[in-house]
């Protein structure tokens, strides 16, 4: 396997033409191509564009609502991911406008860093209702399958907000502008579902696609080869992570969740209903619902269905319409230590590691920014 130096060699010898554009879909792409300086290393008709593959930017405002209202009003322990405690919602500065504030106000709020974390914690507490609210793509979602199928404590909810990835790039490419020419698949992803599941990019919409793995030589890898494949005008699909993607995926994951959820519509902050897109527990799991269980927050939550807060252009960087550096709030007053939009939240939000890679508007640019949302 070539170095990322060697591989960086190979994109420069290449024919490009002005300009050709790729995306990559996930957060830990997008962190890694930050980190590294890849954009700065290819050449620079080479245009890099992070996709929607931030499940924290991307989980509808009404899920975090309601789950900050049944912290509020209810006695229940409320655990979730770290990132969404953070993730704030569209209510005055007044207002409780995040789980992490909710916190500070007296609800029990909990962060994990797996499900098996919040079993452990509803087996802890037996007489207290635990609601799990987990939200992720397919590789945080197979493993909440597998929670659910070994069996959990009977106070132990969910307040699931699972979407699959490959619907959204789906949606992209029906659009009459995509905005990209050829695609890099999520590693980690395919590692669960298979790489087959992008092989409709190739298939259907006739773009180059390759998968990748997390590490710099890995995408170099993919890069040069969507590349090769475009000026070629032969699209396939190619695994430039064969370390751990195979065509068939992870069977056992795969029946977890077949056998624990089902897929349906769903919704994308900032974007709307996608379909077949989400997950909901299977019926037979309803006693484990949140939603169910806790009604009355139902309607409370769809009057704040969907947006982003104002002046936010979060659901535009999702999409790989702008960069974060184009977003009208980035950087000022929209900070990873005052965010205001999800995309400054997470690790995995395009905003933030643009940030955390020291990529700031200049100040002229933040002035005009403040003006405009003024």
């Amino acid at each position: 396997m070539p170095t990322a130096q060697e591989w960086l060699k190979k994109i420069a010898a290449l024919p490009l033409p002005d300009k050709v554009r790729l995306m990559n879909v996930c957060g830990g792409h997008e962190r890694t191509i930050a980190m590294a300086g890849l954009r700065n290393a290819l050449p620079r008709q080479i245009e890099l564009i992070p996709g929607p593959g931030c499940p924290v930017c991307i989980c509808p405002e009404q899920d975090i609502y309601q789950a900050i209202q049944m912290a509020l009003h209810e006695d229940i322990i409320l655990v979730s991911f770290g990132d969404m405690l953070r993730v704030p919602v569209n209510v005055s500065k007044k207002s409780i406008r995040s789980l992490e504030q909710a916190k500070a106000a007296g609800a029990d709020v909990r962060p994990v860093a797996s499900p098996q974390e919040a079993v452990k914690i509803a087996r802890a507490e037996p007489e207290k209702t635990v609601v799990f609210f987990a939200a992720g793509f397919e590789t945080t979602i197979a493993p909440v399958a597998g929670m659910i199928a070994e069996g959990i404590p009977d106070h132990l909810l969910l307040l699931l907000s699972g979407r699959l990835t490959w619907p959204a790039v789906a949606l992209l490419l029906e659009s009459e502008q995509p905005g990209f020419d050829a695609l890099i698949a999520p590693g980690h992803v395919a590692t669960v579902m298979g790489m087959q599941e992008w092989s409709f990019v190739v298939e259907k919409h006739r773009l180059p696609a390759a998968i990748a793995g997390f590490t710099p030589d890995s995408l170099l890898a993919a890069i040069y080869s969507v590349l090769r494949q475009w000026l070629a005008q032969r699209p396939f699909l190619d695994n430039c992570y064969p370390q751990a993607v195979k065509s068939y995926g992870n069977p056992l994951a795969q029946r977890l969740i077949n056998n624990t959820l089902d897929v349906v519509d769903a919704p994308w902050r900032g974007i709307g209903v996608i379909p077949a897109s989400g997950f909901e527990l299977k019926p037979r799991y309803a006693d484990h619902d949140a939603r169910l269980r806790y009604p009355e927050f139902a309607q409370a939550a769809r009057d704040h269905a969907g947006e982003m807060p104002p002046g936010c252009d979060c659901a535009r960087v999702v999409l790989g319409k702008i960069t974060p550096l184009e977003c009208r709030i980035y950087g000022s007053p929209c900070t990873p230590r005052n965010p205001v939009g999800p995309c400054m939240v997470s690790d995995e939000g395009a905003c933030r590691i643009w940030w955390a890679s020291g990529l700031r508007p200049a100040p002229a640019e933040i002035a005009a920014e403040i003006a405009e949302v003024s």
